[in-house]
């Protein structure tokens, strides 16, 4: 099979297309045929050898995926050759094939692509569990979410109107600014032209937003800390603009606000850690509200371009380009 391997951990431009043996069945995991690939902050981390869970060289990169189940191990009886489906696994994702544990598996809605699928594997399910178990929002509450044009953003905006939240998103650009009020934001603050922190607390009559969702970190986070309401929750989800924020936790004090963090990959088992005894309780009622969601269409994934394996570099130069609006994938 066609993959994308690496054999030392360095620039994107370094992997390779390669002819590979396509991965051995195991134990109640399923073979899946790829259509989609997700190209994302985190897989760029990976490729890079930054990320926090450094796997093994070489590698093929992609922990989001959506395609067709080819090949069932014996004792799955969830799946069956023949339906379409979404997963995720730490890597893996960058080839024709892959192997994948039966429990990292979701069919999806008949009316769902691909290409639109796989933001279903991390993107839907951070927002939810974030905004959800994490936050805790509640209906009637105001929600900011950072980078809200790019995939992670856009699914945070939905996640939260669905959840009955008023949003309000940060953007950089005219375009992204209509872009995320298609999607369900009530407000957008250009933050290169405008005060962010002025603007929130101007939209909220002075009290600051009551959840922040975060993918960005860097300025942005530091101007959240001082426009988050008394009982606030930051969520910390990524740092897009490249610079990891201190906390200055006298700020926390007096406006009995917190910062949480939220890794996707703990609940699905990529993680040194075992995942919470209830995750597979968690994961159906998750997966079940999300796709209902999505068949009522207050869900519409948005994708900004498509690349084939050999223009890998070319996706992830995208992605930085800050001109992305939705999600770029692979094609294998």
């Amino acid at each position: 099979m066609r993959a994308l391997l690496a054999r030392a951990f360095g620039p994107v431009s370094d992997l390779e297309v390669c002819d590979v043996p396509p991965p051995e069945l195991r134990a109640k995991a399923v073979r899946i045929r790829v259509r989609a690939a997700g190209v994302a902050f985190a897989t760029k981390l990976v490729i890079e050898g930054k990320h926090q869970n450094k796997p093994a060289l070489p590698l093929i990169p992609g922990s989001e995926f959506a395609g067709e189940v080819v090949e069932v191990a014996e004792g799955v009886t969830t799946l069956k050759p023949g339906d379409r489906i979404v997963g995720s696994q730490g890597t893996g994702g960058y080839a024709e094939e892959i192997v994948v544990r039966a429990t990292n598996v979701r069919r999806i809605p008949d009316g769902l692509g691909f290409a639109e699928a796989t933001q279903f594997a991390t993107l839907y399910p951070t927002a939810y569990g974030a905004l959800r178990w994490r936050a805790n929002l509640k209906p009637g509450e105001t929600l900011l979410v950072h980078g809200a044009a790019g995939g992670t953003g856009i699914t945070a905006i939905e996640v939260g109107k669905a959840m009955g939240a008023t949003v309000i998103a940060t953007i950089s650009s005219a375009a992204k600014a209509e872009a995320v009020r298609t999607h369900g934001a009530d407000h957008a603050i250009d933050y290169t032209r405008a005060d962010m922190r002025e603007r929130v607390l101007e939209l909220t009559g002075g009290r600051g937003a009551d959840v922040i969702f975060d993918p960005v970190g860097g300025d942005l986070f530091d101007a959240s800390m001082r426009c988050v309401a008394p009982e606030g929750r930051i969520l910390t989800i990524g740092y897009a603009a490249g610079r990891i924020p201190q906390i200055g936790v006298n700020l926390l004090l007096v406006k009995n606000a917190s910062v949480m963090g939220f890794f996707w990959g703990w609940y699905i088992g990529n993680s040194k850690l075992p995942p919470p005894a209830d995750a597979a309780e968690r994961l159906d009622a998750m997966y079940a509200e999300l796709f209902r969601w999505f068949e009522e269409g207050r869900l519409k994934p948005r994708t900004h371009a498509r690349f084939g394996l050999a223009d890998v570099a070319k996706a992830f130069d995208e992605l930085e380009s800050r001109r992305v609006i939705g999600k770029v994938v692979l094609t294998p």
